[in-house]
């Protein structure tokens, strides 16, 4: 099997159909980081097979999780998931944060290549970056420990927005430890193909009354 089509049907398994144009878009961005990370040293995973399934599919893992226009994708490293999922979703803005100054220069130079005018790549720490308006949804990949990560972000969100939280195992001790500041609005356990770890998205607010939509309630189609 084409790894094309490896990529197309795993990414059908998570319910992301993808077309052969957006497929070769996301192979071509493994390509790039390839490239860049024989100089910069970007990410520890090389091995293509592992970073089509650790980058491409698990990044695509929470698509349906996105509320909103506006997105921030806190801890970036070298674009994931923001990039893969700025992507498939021209219509929504992403905004990809990390402190590292080699990473956020790649990102940019993946978003070029790739023209995705909706990518904006900022090089500061979250907690450093004062939002002009608050973004809809907040994404974070195993950045830190759950307190550590809402008080990171905190600055970047309003009453409504999501924060995405990307994990491994369930962190029950880290979401015991939260204390109320922040409210447990969904879970779920994600099987990413091919890749034998645990995975779990967890989507967090602040604390309130207000119900919280499902996901794709409030946001626009992909595409």
């Amino acid at each position: 099997m084409s790894e094309l089509q490896r990529l197309i049907d795993a990414a059908t398994a998570l319910d992301v159909p993808l077309s052969e144009a957006q497929a070769s878009a996301l192979l071509r961005l493994l390509d790039e980081l390839s490239d860049w990370n024989k100089a910069y040293n970007l990410t520890a995973i090389t091995e293509r097979s592992t970073m089509l399934t650790h980058h491409l599919l698990d990044s695509l893992s929470v698509n349906a999780d996105l509320v909103g226009t506006r997105i921030a994708d806190v801890g970036t490293g070298a674009g994931f998931p923001g990039l893969p999922l700025a992507l498939l979703n021209p219509k929504r803005h992403f905004t990809l944060i990390d402190s590292s100054g080699k990473k956020i220069r790649f990102v940019a130079h993946a978003a070029r290549t790739l023209g995705l005018a909706n990518v904006e790549a900022v090089h500061k720490r979250a907690e450093d970056l004062g939002a002009s308006a608050p973004f809809d949804t907040v994404l974070a990949r195993a950045l830190a420990p759950l307190p550590e990560l809402l008080k990171a972000v905190k600055g970047l969100c309003g009453p409504d927005t999501r924060v995405i939280a990307m994990k491994g195992r369930y962190p029950a001790a880290e979401i015991a430890a939260l204390a109320g500041a922040w409210q447990l609005a969904a879970s779920r356990a994600v099987s990413v193909p091919g890749l034998a770890a645990e995975r779990h998205v967890l989507t967090f607010v602040a604390p309130g009354p207000r119900p919280v939509a499902p996901p794709g309630a409030a946001g626009l189609p992909a595409g």
